[in-house]
């Protein structure tokens, strides 16, 4: 007989695979938020939340890591992240689009920090299959660790279902690496193009044979209207 006043501590063994990552620009950290963006409600909200003083950038990313770091600690199920990378805006040649890119954190970052911290953090990255050395940069993320990769296509205006993208999906699936996919409508940053949240564009990765992850259970985020019911669950 037990005594029903002992409680089991939880196993922490779930994975929460969608926690972004947040930066300044420190030295060469690969991280950018443009002036716009810093003054949007999103990233009001989340200076004020977590306390940040963007005059000082090494101390505001460091505390933003702390946070996160004590989140999980304190969290009774969850016992590791993925930290999520923001790859920025290419043009038609692949090369970076600095007007276009409102918000960039670094792969590098992103792996330094899984390195940091190994037991806490995984690596998702971001890689945008417009860029010129997609394929490459796939490579070496996944020789360094890297867990998945994150895309937004909305805010970083590229077509996933673009046949030209096809030899990056089949990249990944050699590499074994996950897609994380936004679909839906994109509120928090800037969206481009809304068409391209369609969950029906990321057919072809599928049929490259990559495992893909429809963030937000491709909710269209509206609530009383969600345009790809249909999609996730069947027309029936």
């Amino acid at each position: 007989m037990t005594d029903s006043s002992e409680t089991t501590p939880s196993s922490k063994n779930m994975i929460d695979c969608h926690v972004h990552l947040a930066a300044l620009p420190e030295g060469n950290n690969g991280c950018y938020v443009s002036s716009k963006l810093l003054k949007s409600p999103l990233f009001r909200f989340l200076i004020w939340k977590h306390g940040l003083d963007v005059n000082n950038p090494r101390a505001a990313n460091q505390k933003y890591v702390d946070d996160l770091l004590n989140e999980l600690r304190q969290s009774l199920h969850v016992g590791q992240a993925v930290l999520l990378g923001m790859d920025g805006v290419y043009d038609g040649s692949g090369y970076p689009d600095q007007a276009e890119t409102e918000l960039l954190v670094g792969n590098d970052y992103v792996l330094q920090l899984a390195h940091r911290f190994p037991e806490t953090f995984l690596a998702g990255v971001s890689i945008n299959p417009q860029r010129r050395d997609a394929i490459e940069e796939l490579h070496r993320c996944a020789d360094k660790g890297a867990t998945l990769v994150k895309v937004l296509p909305n805010t970083q205006q590229f077509d996933p279902g673009n046949t030209r993208y096809r030899a990056f999906y089949r990249a990944m699936a050699q590499r074994h690496v996950p897609l994380l996919s936004h679909v839906g409508y994109e509120f928090s940053l800037i969206g481009k193009d809304q068409s391209v949240g369609d969950p029906n564009r990321l057919r072809m990765p599928l049929d490259e044979g990559v495992t893909v992850i429809a963030a937000h259970a491709c909710s269209y985020g509206l609530i009383l209207y969600e345009k790809f019911h249909s999609t996730l669950f069947g027309a029936g």
